[in-house]
């Protein structure tokens, strides 16, 4: 299988959602302006506001902090649903260092 992505993105698909979350997976202890997400992924505004809101109403993305005016968001390592996608990709990066990458994803 050609590398597509991360494991999280290759698991899930790499719907705009996907893209936020993986992003803020990647840096689990930093925090974020919306501004700087949405360049660090190149993803348009509008795209990016359709969806982000859902992901903080659902507590996956948490406001860490506030400087001014600016919010500062971060990926909530305590929500439910980010520790799930966590023990996930666990498995399937468990699976691949076995060698046994095919059936994970069939």
């Amino acid at each position: 299988m050609a590398d597509s992505g991360s494991l999280l993105l290759r698991a899930y698909g790499s719907s705009p959602q996907m893209k936020i979350l993986d992003y803020l997976m990647d840096f689990p202890k930093n925090d974020f302006t919306q501004k700087e997400i949405i360049e660090a992924l190149g993803m348009s505004k509008t795209t990016f506001y359709k969806y982000f809101d859902n992901l903080v109403d659902f507590g996956m993305i948490r406001i860490n902090r506030r400087i001014a005016n600016a919010k500062l968001y971060s990926i909530n390592m305590d929500s439910p649903v980010v520790q799930g996608m966590r023990k996930n990709t666990d498995y399937i990066s468990e699976k691949i260092a076995d060698g046994s990458p095919r059936s994970v994803f069939r």
